[in-house]
């Protein structure tokens, strides 16, 4: 996909991305597929994927108690158990606010570690990165940010959330749908946003703006990204309401660079898709 050569002109050390079909085939790549690259928070799909996981196998409820008082861990996964972004103190009620929270998702792989008696980045490994033969990825600490993976590995995950053969259908339905609808809060690095839609560990693209896919993303799309200078998004009306999912990777911190560069990157792949 030519459209992804627009890489070579970000102010970015390494970089890598790929185009991932509904069919769970490469529509097209560019860069170090294979180079390993901090995830920073793209880590949380992953992560949210094992807690779904979990729940399927039975070992936790969505409703049940866990995190700070009167949270679940439905709660935990939408942001709104109220817990502040990195330290395990109340901020709010549960379900009143958006609050992202890295000390939420570490709560989180708590609480399944301590229901299966597996720690969490070994349940992650044996759930997720094994089945989907994603032998470079590893979580090294936070299940909030601390994955390392590679493009090749991610394509994988982004071919699953196209077309789940682990998850229920009907499972990853719901994480990607928004979950307790209305609640505003900040989108960090996109400021405040109203409202601020979740779903279970995926971000909602909804009407959110501004906001780090496209402006020709549609509403419906679902994923996340990185302080590390990483996304991963997936568009459920992409390729002509087939489908489709992009990643990127790099190794420079995100910031305004990212800002100016992502979303024509986006649109320009959903218009190649669009003309495939």
């Amino acid at each position: 996909m030519q459209s992804l050569r627009m890489i070579e002109t970000w102010p970015v050390p390494h970089a890598a991305a790929a185009v991932v079909r509904a069919d769970g085939g490469v529509a097209g790549s560019y860069g170090p597929l294979d180079r390993r690259f901090p995830l920073a928070s793209v880590t949380k799909p992953l992560a949210a994927y094992a807690a779904l996981l979990a729940v399927e196998e039975g070992a936790v409820e969505l409703d049940e108690p866990a995190g700070p008082e009167g949270a679940t861990v439905r709660h935990l996964l939408a942001h709104t158990s109220g817990l502040a972004f990195d330290e395990p103190r109340a901020m709010a009620a549960p379900g009143t606010r958006r609050i992202y929270s890295n000390a939420g998702f570490e709560a989180l792989g708590d609480h399944i570690a301590a229901a299966t008696d597996i720690p969490f980045p070994q349940y992650l490994h044996e759930a997720v990165l094994e089945p989907l033969g994603m032998t470079a990825t590893e979580l090294a600490g936070s299940p909030a940010k601390d994955g390392v993976s590679t493009v090749a590995d991610l394509a994988r995950f982004a071919a699953e959330l196209l077309a789940p053969r682990l998850l229920a259908p009907q499972t990853l339905a719901e994480a990607t749908s928004v979950v307790f609808p209305g609640v505003t809060g900040v989108l960090p690095g996109y400021g405040h946003q109203k409202p601020n839609d979740w779903g279970l560990g995926f971000e909602i693209r909804d009407g959110k703006s501004p906001h780090w896919t496209g402006s020709s993303s549609s509403p419906r799309t679902f994923g996340h990204f990185g302080q590390s200078g990483t996304f991963l998004w997936v568009d459920p009306e992409a390729a002509n309401g087939a489908g489709a999912a992009c990643i990127a990777l790099t190794d420079r911190a995100f910031g305004p660079w990212a800002v100016d560069v992502w979303p024509p990157l986006t649109d320009a792949v959903l218009t190649e898709l669009r003309g495939a």
